[in-house]
């Protein structure tokens, strides 16, 4: 999924400002000390030596996340409901990504989630519609517990490969934004799988930036490294997050295929039309136990928030 952040008042748009401002966490967990490596992005593949290069995955404890999920990260708030839209290219093709946070939930590694839908678009054609779950501990942190991503050709659904669940098949749960980031953190993990070669890093490089784009100009942006230690082609790429919005701008630091984006659109739905996302989640969730019933199969169904 394509992940999020936000902006100062002052400089954001009315629009922006009216839907998304949202109080902040604090207080953070982080992995142990680690130097960090020499950076990728992008899918990330593991293994031993791999791990040594963002630090140990953090151990999930389901007893410090709350009963009712909610993200209200500063730099990742995650409110049903909002949608982000972020446009640009990937190696000279037009690209579009489209994310919205849902209205439902579902249970992984113990942990109650909140479902984020990401749709991929080359042009008008879907490349990838994937199911991410996220959820915030007791300090503030945000944790990435899962993946379920459908991949499509020539407009054909051809399977989900990539799918990864915390807690299945040696797979382990990530940080996708910590509580307090501050430049000099220990590089983290983002999310391991073993068994589709899957490891996800990330580095503090920046706060306190100024970045406009076409959605509206932010302060206080936040800036990230994120990189696939086991996959040195695909680069690297710096994430920008804007206070009370999300992920803002793209930006590829080398790898095969660049991509570029940046934020041109943030709504938030109506109820009429939160509950059409609802019903095309909750289709995909079904058809996850038949794509992939050894490990999204091991998850019950997502449902509703209370």
């Amino acid at each position: 999924m394509p992940r999020h952040a936000r902006a100062c008042a002052a400089l954001l748009s009315p629009i922006v400002a009216a839907l998304l401002l949202a109080p902040g966490a604090a207080a953070t967990g982080i992995p142990q000390p680690h130097s960090p490596a020499p950076a990728k992005n992008g899918p990330a593949k593991s293994g031993p030596r791999a791990q040594d290069s963002c630090g140990n995955p953090p151990a999930v404890h389901p007893d410090r996340f709350p009963a009712s999920p909610r993200v209200n990260n500063t730099f990742l708030p995650l409110r049903p409901g909002t949608r982000l839209v972020l446009t640009g290219d990937v190696a000279g093709e037009d690209h579009r990504v489209v994310t919205t946070v849902t209205d439902l939930t579902k249970v992984i590694d113990g942990v109650r989630t909140v479902v984020a839908f990401d749709q991929d678009f080359n042009g008008d054609e879907i490349q990838e519609s994937e199911l991410a779950f996220f959820a915030q501990d007791g300090r503030g942190t945000v944790w990435r517990l899962g993946e379920y991503p459908e991949i499509y050709e020539n407009g054909h659904l051809v399977g989900a490969p990539d799918t990864w669940i915390s807690g299945v098949a040696d797979a382990k749960a990530g940080f996708a934004m910590l509580a307090r980031p501050r430049v000099g953190t220990p590089t983290y993990t983002e999310g391991l799988a073993p068994e589709i070669d899957f490891l996800d890093c990330a580095t503090v490089v920046q706060t306190g930036q100024s970045v406009c784009v076409e959605a509206g100009c932010f302060e206080n942006v936040l800036v990230t490294d994120e990189f696939a230690p086991l996959d040195p082609e695909g680069g690297h790429q710096r994430k920008f997050y804007a206070p009370h919005v999300g992920n803002i701008k793209v930006e590829p630091v080398g790898g095969d295929n660049p991509e570029t984006l940046s934020l041109t659109e943030v709504t938030r739905l109506s109820p009429k039309e939160l509950a059409a996302v609802r019903r095309e989640v909750l289709q995909q969730d079904r058809r996850g136990y038949r794509i992939s019933p050894d490990v999204y199969g091991t998850t019950p169904p997502a449902e509703r928030a209370s």
